[in-house]
């Protein structure tokens, strides 16, 4: 058995800078087969980097206050305090705090199976520098903690974050 108190836990902000507050939980617990991470996301802050997939690894989100938004491949969700959203694998999605919020979003995120991500199995969609049009990416976790990002059209590859953007 292992417990912890969320406030104990050591923030951990995305690479990219997308939110203030992440806090690993599934980490602090030592999970193996399961993901959780609480976030407190200000106005204009994101639970991720941008819309992605992941396509070996399904989420759930539980606002507990404030209202969360998500693009999704059907449009844009509002999740309220006391809501929840799934995302089985290979659905695209991008939740965030909305720039006009007049509060913050606290909830938590879920995924399974696994605790930490598999960077293969993460596909983000952003604007190609080189087709000059959005398109799917592959992404990978540098060793100074950036992303980096491969076109899957032309293969034009870029980084975000870290020591800065680079092309």
């Amino acid at each position: 058995m292992e417990k912890v108190t969320i406030d104990d836990v050591e923030t951990q902000p995305n690479p990219m800078g997308v939110h203030s507050i992440r806090r690993p939980i599934s980490a602090a617990l030592g999970c193996t087969d399961f993901a959780m991470n609480y976030f407190e996301l200000e106005p204009g802050e994101s639970f991720s980097g941008g819309y992605h997939t992941h396509h070996d690894q399904e989420e759930v989100f539980y606002v507990q206050s404030g209202t969360a938004t998500f693009d999704t491949e059907n449009g844009e969700v509002a999740v309220d305090a006391g809501e929840v959203i799934r995302f089985a694998p290979g659905e695209f999605q991008h939740g965030y705090n909305a720039e006009g919020a007049t509060e913050p979003v606290v909830g938590f995120a879920f995924g399974a199976p696994g605790p930490r991500h598999d960077w293969d199995e993460i596909e983000s969609v952003v604007h190609c520098r080189e087709c000059d049009a959005e398109r799917g990416h592959g992404l990978e976790l540098t060793d100074d903690g950036a992303f980096r990002m491969e076109c899957t059209e032309c293969g034009t590859a870029f980084t975000i974050g870290g020591a800065g953007d680079s092309a």
